[in-house]
């Protein structure tokens, strides 16, 4: 490939120019050397820039993942090592809340304060028991958000953020087109089961890949457990994970669960090898979700080299 662009860059060089005299071809010469010198250098800068891509050892075999849906990803360069059922749109629970908290952090500031309000304090589902009127920090409703998944800090962040429910879930709707979701759609901030709150193995992959950059995001996935308190520190809240493969046997560095009666157990995980090599992997619908995260993970480390 290298060659033939010389030849082109040559051949469209030389043609409307025809040296006349020894002076012009030297010139020319050396504006083809030049090139040819431009080419080489840009070739192997992106050779040494690139991420190496993961490549699949013949002698494995995929393994047998009963999820509905389940996608694998080398996090460095989005290559999917995995993948059944990718595309098809299903519930996802609260890895919904993934969705949330990028908003949240790329549109609030930390320790801007919240008011908790009635609705945002009787959410139902899991909550990190958040009091009427409680004043509490942007960045411990998010630590509730991704360490405890709690319902009740993810609807009080879209509050403070947008106003209302719709004006947020019309911002998550903005951002999944943004990042080239096609299988995903929002109608709340919290995960609950809706017909027009779904997404796909490969779309929650992406929105995971994405979240992760943030260093907020990283450091929160691997927290098991803290404790947070109001402004006044007249409330306190323990907040516990609900990643179970935290502290297990493989380098687990988050990041979301979800369940629901629609959606079922689903899981997406971020895993490092002993080499420093990190994939996402999701199952949704899911009969053991951290089982066969284990499962995928291990076998993904084993089959593939980098």
């Amino acid at each position: 490939m290298l060659t033939s662009l010389i030849g082109f860059y040559i051949a469209s060089t030389l043609q409307p120019i025809l040296p006349i005299n020894l002076e012009d071809n030297i010139q020319s010469l050396q504006i083809i050397e030049q090139a040819s010198l431009n080419i080489h250098k840009l070739d192997f800068h992106n050779l040494l820039s690139a991420s190496p891509i993961p490549i699949k050892k013949d002698t494995f075999v995929s393994p047998v993942i009963e999820a509905k849906s389940s996608v694998a990803i080398d996090n460095q360069t989005g290559e999917v090592l995995f993948e059944k059922n990718g595309n098809a749109r299903r519930q996802i629970a609260s890895i919904t809340k993934l969705m949330t908290a990028t908003i949240i952090l790329e549109e609030n500031n930390l320790q801007d304060i919240v008011t908790i309000s009635n609705t945002a304090s009787n959410t139902n589902g899991s909550q990190m028991f958040l009091r009427v009127n409680e004043q509490i920090t942007v960045e411990d409703l998010l630590y509730g958000v991704l360490i405890n998944s709690a319902n009740d800090a993810a609807e009080a962040l879209a509050e403070h953020n947008a106003g209302s429910i719709k004006k947020f879930v019309e911002k998550m709707n903005n951002k999944a087109s943004e990042l080239g979701l096609l299988n995903t759609r929002f109608q709340n901030p919290i995960g609950f089961d809706h017909r027009y709150n779904y997404s796909s193995a490969i779309d929650v992959a992406k929105l995971a890949r994405y979240a992760y950059q943030k260093s907020f995001v990283q450091e929160a996935a691997t927290i098991q457990e803290l404790e947070v308190m109001s402004v006044d520190k007249q409330y306190t809240h323990d907040l516990e994970t609900t990643n179970e493969l935290l502290g297990s046997y493989l380098n687990i560095k988050g990041l979301k669960t979800g369940k629901t009666e629609l959606a079922g157990l689903c899981h997406v995980s971020v895993a490092e090898n002993d080499e420093g090599n990190d994939i996402i992997t999701v199952v949704l619908g899911s009969p053991d979700r951290f089982r066969e995260s284990k499962v995928l993970i291990d076998w993904i480390f084993r089959a593939y080299i980098w």
